[in-house]
């Protein structure tokens, strides 16, 4: 799916099912404007999964790392990241059993700047990186957050081999303890 038009410029990217949006915000001598949600938009990349939930979060520094994480069965989700303030260098990590990019990852650069959003499918692992200080991501889920179904895999996976631009910091104590994949990994059957 690659295409343009009022809306954004979607792209595909390396895994099966996300893709990159590049909104066209409107400029002028007051400053800019810009549409952060468009329901065209989202149902014509998942037209089947509405948005249940939305939440922000703020990374303060620099080279802090956050993820890799995922829902699994039964309470999968999909979810948009666009960054509103800031820069941050934002990965999917397909983990669908049976997928044909299965265990390759998507790496995009989101900014506030840019006014990009990153759509990352049910099945696939998240995690960033902030690239500028104090900045602020906005999710959108389509599934509620369920304690009992999140997972995660490593950000330092050697089956992964993400190249992380900076040398990662603030890692959370969550974040270093999930475990690193085996050959046995057969990925999350959806």
């Amino acid at each position: 799916m690659t295409g343009g038009g009022p809306i954004g410029d979607i792209r595909e990217t390396t895994v099966k099912g996300a893709v990159t949006v590049k909104s066209h915000p409107f400029h002028d001598d007051r400053g800019r404007f810009a549409r952060l949600f468009d329901r065209d938009l989202l149902t014509s990349v998942h037209a089947d999964r509405p948005i249940v939930q939305v939440n922000h979060s703020l990374t303060r520094q620099v080279g802090a790392l956050r993820g890799m994480h995922f829902q699994g069965v039964p309470h999968l989700e999909a979810k948009w990241i666009r960054c509103i303030k800031g820069r941050i260098f934002d990965v999917a990590v397909d983990l669908r059993h049976g997928s044909p990019t299965f265990l390759k990852h998507a790496v995009v650069d989101l900014s506030a700047k840019e006014a990009n959003m990153f759509f990352i499918p049910e099945g696939c692992a998240h995690g960033f990186q902030v690239i500028e200080p104090d900045s602020e991501l906005l999710y959108l889920h389509t599934a509620p957050y369920s304690p009992g179904s999140e997972g995660g895999v490593r950000w330092d996976d050697p089956f992964l081999a993400i190249d992380w631009p900076l040398s990662p910091t603030d890692i959370s104590k969550r974040d270093l303890s999930h475990p690193l994949m085996t050959e046995e990994f057969e990925g999350l059957k959806i």
